[in-house]
C-alpha cells in the first residue's frame, strides 16, 4: 500500500494563546484553529459564527426573481407542476423540500427521480416527454439540468416550461430556460459558490418566502437541508455552516416522519447528531435506494405524513444498504485477491480493471476504496455484454476527468470532475484504454510521486489529550469539507492488543505512550489484512472523540493513517541494504553478518508461517509485516534481513519461489517430496564464513 504524505501544520504557539485568553476556548481547540489561520480572535470568531444571519439574500443569485416569479404565476392559473431530482442524497432531499413546499401551497405537483442504472444522471427526452404527456407544464429541476441543452430545447418545442436549479460546474453555453438558477454561472456575484443542491433549492424557497424570516424556514427545511449538503460533501464553511448547524439542532427533534423513522430504526433517536453521524450512518442508507435501483423510495420516506409508512421505508432503506454493502465486499474482495496474488499488479501508477456483472450502482464506492488503499487513481467498469459503464475516483494531484479527457477517443461517453468520474466504453476498447491510462499515470507521476496527502493539525502528546480538551473540540463542529474533524500526530505509541471487530472488518487497538493508555480505532483495516501486530511501534495520525458507553465516558481515537515509528523504519534501511550488499556479493562485518544468519529456530518459524497463512499456496503482504509477525509468533530476534536470507534458502531448495514488487512480496509453496535438508545450503555457507572472516 502507498504511504500517504502527512502534512504537519506549523505550530502557533503565540497565536494559539491569544485565542486561547480571548476566546475562553481549550487550548487544543486554540492550537486547531491557530493552525487553520485564523490570525485574530475577530477572524476565528467569524468562523465560527454559524447563526441565521450568515444566509445571504436569494434574490442575489442570478434568474432568482424570474424563477420565483415564474412559480407564482404557474401557481395563480393551477397548472400542473413538476420536480425533477437526481437519485442520489442531494438531489433526493432537494426534491422532497421543494415538492413539500409547492404541496403546501396547494400546488398540483409531482416528482419525477431518474433510475440510475436505467437512464443515469440528468435530464432525459424520455421523462420530459413522459411528464407532458401527464400534464405538467413548469418543470423544475433540482441539482441537475445545468448542461442540459438538448433537453431544454426538446422541452421548449413541447411548450413544457422550465426552470434549471442547480450547483454543478457550467459548460460555455446554458440551456434555454426560464430561469438558470446556479451559484457557479460565470455571470454569478453571489457571494458564496459552494451551495450543494438542495441548498439552491432552499434558496428558491426562500426567494418565495421572502416575507417570512429566514429562521423559521431553517426550522422548516433546515433538517433535510443539512442532511443533503453533508452527504454530497460540500465545504462546512460561510453560508454552509450556517445551514448544517442549524439543521443539525433541529434533526435532533425533527417533525418529519421519514427522519424520524429513519434514526429511530437507527437507535439514534433522542441522541445527538453530528455531520460524522449523517455522513457515515445516515446518507449511507438514503444513498443506498439509488444505489440498487430505487431512489424513490428514499423520496417516498422524506415525503410521507405517516409514521407507520416511513417507518417500514427506513426499514427498507436498511435492507438495501446491507445488499448494497454484500454486493460492494463481494466485488472489492474478488478484486483484491486478483490483485495481492502478483504484487506488480497493484504496483501501477493507476488501477482500470472490469468485471462482467459487476453492479454497477457500487463500483464508484469499490473504486474509491481502492484509491484509498493503494494511493492511485481507479477506474472500474461493468461489463454487460459488450458495453461497459464505469467509475472513477482519483487522489489529489491527478485530474480524472482532464484524463479522461486525454483518452476521450477510447470512450463512448464520459463525464465529472477531478476527482470522480463516470464513463462509457465499449469491450473492444477496454485494453487500449487502460494503458493509455497507465502511460498518462506514469507521464504525471515522473519526479515529484502523486500520493494521497493528510493534513495535520498538530502534534500532541498524551498528556495533551484530556477529556475537557477533546470536548472543547466540538466547538468547531459542525465538520466537514472545508472543515475537517481536527486531525493530530502521535510519535512512538505501542500496541499494546489488537483485536478484530464487525466479523474483522475493523481492528481495534489498545495504544500506550508515556504510561497512559488509549483505544483507538482503524477501520476498513481488518485483523487479517493489518500490517501491524502486538509489541510494534508506531506513529500515527488520528482525530480523538468521545467514547459515551453505559454512562462512561473516555476518549478514544479514530486512525487516520499509521506507520511503523521512525526508529523502526531506520532499522530495517539498515538491515535491507546489509541484505543488498550480501546479494551483490560485497563484503560485510561480522555483526552485518550475523544480523542477517538465520539460526534453526528461525527457518522453522518462517516456514511454519508461511505454509500454515498461505490462501491457495499463495502468501501477499509487506516483508516488514511478515518478519514482525513472526518475531512476535515465535519471540525471536527476526529481522527484516534475516527474514528475506530464510527466503532465499528455501528458495534454493525449490521449497518456496517468491517475487517482490517494491516493499511487497507474493510467496509461493511449492510441492516437496518429503524432508529437505537444507544444510548444504550455499547461502547459509557464505554468511558462515563472512562471520568467521570477520572474527
Amino acid at each position: 500500500m502507498k504511504k500517504k504524505k502527512w502534512i504537519i501544520a506549523a505550530d502557533c504557539p503565540q497565536r494559539a494563546g491569544l485565542l486561547q485568553k480571548m476566546l475562553s476556548i481549550p487550548q487544543l481547540t486554540a492550537r486547531v484553529l491557530a493552525a487553520r489561520g485564523m490570525e485574530s480572535p475577530q477572524q476565528a470568531c467569524a468562523f465560527l459564527d454559524s447563526s441565521s444571519s450568515r444566509l445571504h439574500d436569494p434574490f442575489l443569485l442570478p434568474d432568482m426573481k424570474k424563477a420565483a416569479e415564474e412559480i407564482e404565476r404557474t401557481l395563480a392559473a393551477g397548472e400542473k407542476i413538476a420536480v425533477y431530482g437526481d437519485y442520489d442524497v442531494d438531489g433526493v432531499t432537494a426534491t422532497c423540500i421543494l415538492i413539500r413546499y409547492l404541496r403546501r401551497r396547494g400546488a398540483d405537483c409531482v416528482y419525477y427521480i431518474p433510475d440510475r442504472l436505467g437512464e443515469g444522471y440528468g435530464l432525459n427526452m424520455s421523462a420530459i416527454r413522459q411528464l407532458y404527456d401527464e400534464g405538467c407544464r413548469l418543470l423544475i429541476t433540482v441539482d441537475s439540468g445545468i448542461t442540459a441543452v438538448q433537453e431544454a430545447e426538446f422541452a421548449a418545442q413541447l411548450g413544457l416550461r422550465l426552470i434549471i436549479t442547480d450547483h454543478h460546474e457550467c459548460k460555455d453555453a446554458l440551456p434555454q430556460a426560464c430561469a438558470v438558477v446556479n451559484p457557479r454561472r460565470p455571470d454569478c456575484s453571489y457571494p458564496f459558490r459552494e451551495l450543494a443542491g438542495v441548498g439552491v433549492a432552499f434558496k428558491l424557497i426562500c426567494a418565495l418566502e421572502a416575507s417570512r424570516p429566514v429562521q423559521q424556514l431553517l426550522e422548516e427545511y433546515g433538517d433535510i437541508v443539512a442532511v443533503g449538503t453533508i452527504a454530497d460533501v460540500m465545504p462546512i464553511v460561510g453560508e454552509n455552516r450556517a445551514i448544517v448547524a442549524q439543521g443539525l439542532s433541529v434533526l435532533e427533534y425533527t417533525k418529519n416522519p421519514g427522519l424520524r423513522a429513519l434514526l429511530a430504526t437507527l437507535g439514534l433517536g433522542g441522541k445527538q447528531v453530528t455531520s460524522g453521524t449523517v455522513s457515515f450512518v445516515m446518507a449511507p442508507r438514503i444513498n443506498a435506494a439509488g444505489r440498487m435501483g430505487g431512489a424513490a423510495l428514499a423520496a417516498r420516506m422524506f415525503l410521507t405524513d405517516s409514521l407507520e409508512e416511513a417507518g417500514e421505508l427506513a426499514q427498507t432503506l436498511c435492507d438495501l444498504n446491507r445488499q448494497r454493502q454484500e454486493e460492494e465486499n463481494r466485488i472489492y474482495q474478488e478484486i483484491i485477491g486478483w490483485l495481492e496474488q502478483d504484487p506488480r499488479r497493484h504496483q501501477k501508477k493507476a488501477l482500470v480493471l472490469w468485471g462482467d456483472g459487476w453492479h454497477n450502482g457500487v463500483i464508484g464506492i469499490v473504486a474509491s476504496r481502492l484509491t484509498d488503499r493503494y494511493g492511485v487513481p481507479c477506474v472500474l467498469i461493468s461489463m454487460t455484454g459488450d458495453c461497459g459503464k464505469g467509475s472513477g475516483r482519483s487522489i489529489k494531484g491527478f485530474n480524472l476527468y482532464s484524463a479522461l479527457e486525454s483518452n476521450a477517443a477510447y470512450l463512448e461517453k464520459y463525464g465529472g470532475h477531478e476527482l470522480a468520474v463516470g464513463l462509457t466504453i465499449e469491450r473492444r476498447n477496454l485494453e487500449a484504454f487502460r494503458e493509455a491510462m497507465e502511460r498518462l499515470a506514469e507521464r504525471m507521476g515522473e519526479g515529484e510521486d502523486v500520493v494521497p496527502c493528510i493534513a495535520v493539525d498538530c502534534q500532541v502528546l498524551p498528556s495533551e489529550l484530556q477529556m475537557q480538551e477533546v470536548c472543547g473540540l466540538s466547538v468547531l463542529e459542525p465538520f466537514g469539507m472545508g472543515n475537517p474533524q481536527p486531525c493530530f500526530v502521535m510519535y512512538g505509541v505501542r500496541i499494546e492488543e489488537l483485536t478484530p471487530i464487525s466479523r474483522d472488518r475493523h481492528v481495534k487497538m489498545l495504544l500506550s505512550k508515556d504510561g497512559r493508555n488509549f483505544y483507538a480505532f482503524a477501520f476498513g483495516m481488518g485483523a487479517r489484512t493489518c500490517v501491524f501486530v502486538r509489541g510494534d511501534l508506531l506513529d500515527i495520525v488520528f482525530s480523538a472523540e468521545i467514547n459515551r458507553y453505559k454512562n462512561r465516558e473516555s476518549v478514544q481515537l479514530v486512525l487516520k493513517d499509521v506507520r511503523w515509528a521512525e526508529q523502526e523504519q531506520r532499522e530495517d534501511q539498515k538491515l535491507a541494504r546489509c541484505y543488498r550488499s550480501f546479494c551483490q556479493g560485497e563484503g560485510l562485518s561480522k555483526e552485518q553478518a550475523e544480523a542477517l544468519s538465520p539460526t534453526r529456530e528461525d527457518l522453522v518459524a518462517v516456514f511454519r508461517h508461511v505454509r500454515a497463512n498461505a490462501d491457495g499456496g499463495m502468501l501477499c503482504a509487506p516483508a516488514q509485516t511478515l518478519y514482525r509477525k513472526i518475531r512476535y509468533e515465535a519471540r525471536s530476534g527476526m529481522n527484516l534481513g534475516r527474514f528475506l536470507i530464510c527466503l532465499d534458502v528455501f528458495s534454493e531448495f525449490s521449497i518456496v519461489e517468491y517475487k517482490t514488487a517494491g516493499d511487497e512480496l507474493a510467496v509461493k509453496v511449492l510441492p516437496t517430496q518429503g524432508k529437505v535438508d537444507i544444510n548444504g545450503s550455499a547461502i547459509l555457507r557464505r554468511l558462515s564464513d563472512l562471520r568467521r572472516c570477520g572474527e
